[in-house]
């Protein structure tokens, strides 16, 4: 019963989150961006920010990605999680 229910919020958080990429058409990079800095009590995997790192050197992705960084430094309040994590981000991006 427990099992199913875990299975069933993971299920439902999964799809919210990709409703949300679609009805606010979010490319590829911003939804890479996102998912880094979500509100997850855990840390993005290195694989994924160094994905995004690599990005900031197409010109168009590059836009992209500061664009959603940008947004995610300007949150506040319950989601202060995507501004510590946006900060880390940013950081792994000038290096």
């Amino acid at each position: 019963m427990i099992r199913e229910n875990i299975w069933t919020f993971c299920f439902w958080k999964f799809l919210s989150k990709t409703m949300k990429n679609v009805v606010n058409n979010y490319t590829e990079a911003e939804i890479k961006v996102r998912e880094a800095t979500s509100n997850d009590p855990w840390g993005p995997p290195t694989s994924l920010m160094a994905e995004i790192s690599d990005l900031t050197f197409n010109i168009v992705a590059v836009s992209e990605v500061m664009g959603m960084l940008w947004k995610r430094l300007n949150d506040h309040g319950k989601n202060w999680r995507h501004v510590y994590k946006a900060e880390k981000m940013s950081k792994m991006c000038l290096n």
